[in-house]
């Protein structure tokens, strides 16, 4: 049973009216007494708690930056009307902070044997799974006096999908892929290109792409073109150990590594290739292999979602091995870690010549802002060591990335705004020049 604030002030009021004419002990008596049978008699004609139905609708999946509103139908069996507030309780972080907790309280006024729907809209700031916790009912009796209260597990699941920011760069390199792919032919050849047709040669072009024999029984000279093949493997890897767990900005590195990882998956799955996705620490944490191209992305949207970074150190050598269990064929590599010194010396540098001998791989690291921001600053003393500070971070990164791109390793090292693009841009440079 719950007292409401009405019962206090009834009470008062009563003692009150009564202190005139009755003496003051007895007159507290009997308002008292009297407010114990009202409170009584307001508890008896509230509708029952415990056997309210409920049942649930609504989104199962939501991008991190959009809403989605769940439903819950609220049935009332008894034959008492039911005059309720009710709570639908989800983890704060499915509100923004402050503003949307009054979305989950409802106030319901439902008559015997019938239905509500009432709807909570979630705004969720964080990626991966929220569960509904509870659904908390208090009752009142029609003179507000008194009220009910239980709680209902009315179990539901959010799942909220990375947001993909990096979206907004498909279309620009669909279009440079579609030149790739034959549209506007391709003057290099590598291992990565096949035959597609002859053309006449125009000043400038290489070559050693004109064909002699085409040329003889034309009597001009004609150049082979060439275009990128299809059907290339690429492995994602997303080092999830705890460098991937510094925030830059807002956002964990993770994040902004799974940003890339979509806009290439994409991009790769659209121009013919096989994409796959390991996430890996100590462990697997996450995988997708085997998928077409219509059900890669929101496969890889559902594997990245409940992904977070462990705060162990990476095992390089069992990441290894599990690269290897899954590039058969020559592949394309695209291991997103960082370039701290100590990690990529003890562990990464060591196994690397056994991926990159059969392999082409990328490395690529997110860059924080800031330190760039830190490095330009020389406006007061304490700006001084920041600025210095920040130069010898960046010349480590620098010295790493140089010893990665003397083993043959493509290394994309950029801020979350633009490790996305940067990669995608190093992918096509790699089907153009045959290397893929």
């Amino acid at each position: 049973m719950t007292l409401t604030g009405r019962t206090a002030l009834v009470s008062a009021l009563g003692a009150l009216l009564v202190g005139f004419v009755l003496p003051s002990w007895l007159g507290i008596a009997i308002v008292q007494l009297a407010l114990l049978i009202a409170i009584l008699c307001d508890l008896a004609l509230a509708a029952p708690v415990r056997k309210l139905r409920f049942t649930r609708t609504g989104e199962t999946t939501v991008r991190l930056t959009g809403e989605a509103p769940t439903h819950l139908t609220l049935t009332n069996p008894s034959g008492r009307t039911l005059r309720a507030h009710v709570r639908d309780a989800w983890p704060p972080s499915s509100f923004h902070p402050g503003s949307d907790i009054a979305a989950s309280r409802h106030t319901v006024r439902l008559p015997p044997a019938e239905r509500r729907r009432l709807t909570t809209t979630l705004h969720p700031t964080r990626r991966g799974d929220h569960h509904a916790v509870r659904v908390t009912v208090r009752s009142y009796g029609p003179l507000g006096l008194a009220a009910r209260q239980g709680s209902h597990h009315v179990p539901w699941t959010l799942r909220v999908l990375p947001p993909f920011t990096s979206r907004k760069h498909l279309p620009a390199k669909l279009a440079r892929l579609r030149e790739l792919d034959g549209r506007t032919s391709l003057l290099t050849r590598g291992e990565g290109t096949e035959f597609d047709s002859l053309r006449d040669y125009t000043p400038g072009d290489d070559t050693r792409s004109i064909d002699w024999r085409a040329s003889a029984r034309r009597q001009d000279l004609a150049v082979r073109t060439w275009r990128p093949e299809r059907d290339r493997r690429i492995l994602l890897v997303l080092e999830t150990g705890r460098t991937s767990a510094a925030r830059i900005g807002d956002i964990p590195r993770l994040d902004a590594s799974m940003d890339a990882a979509l806009l290439l998956g994409t991009l790769a799955a659209r121009a013919g290739d096989h994409v796959d996705l390991l996430a890996y620490d100590r462990r697997i944490r996450a995988s997708v292999q085997g998928r077409t191209a219509r059900d890669l992305l929101p496969a890889l949207t559902d594997a990245l979602a409940p992904l977070e970074a462990e705060l162990v150190e990476a095992d390089a050598r069992g990441l290894a091995a599990e690269i290897h269990r899954r590039t058969s064929r020559r592949s394309l590599i695209v291991l997103f870690t960082g370039l701290d010194a100590a990690p990529v010396e003890e562990a990464l540098l060591p196994v690397l010549p056994s991926l990159t001998q059969r392999n082409e791989v990328i490395v690529a690291a997110v860059a924080d802002p800031r330190i760039e921001e830190m490095a330009a600053g020389r406006h007061s003393p304490q700006a001084v060591y920041a600025a210095a500070a920040a130069e010898q971070a960046i010349a480590a990164r620098r010295h790493i990335a140089d010893r990665l791109r003397r083993q043959g390793i493509t290394v994309i090292d950029a801020t979350p705004a633009h490790l996305a693009p940067d990669l995608a841009d190093a992918y096509l440079t790699l089907k153009s020049t045959g290397r893929l």
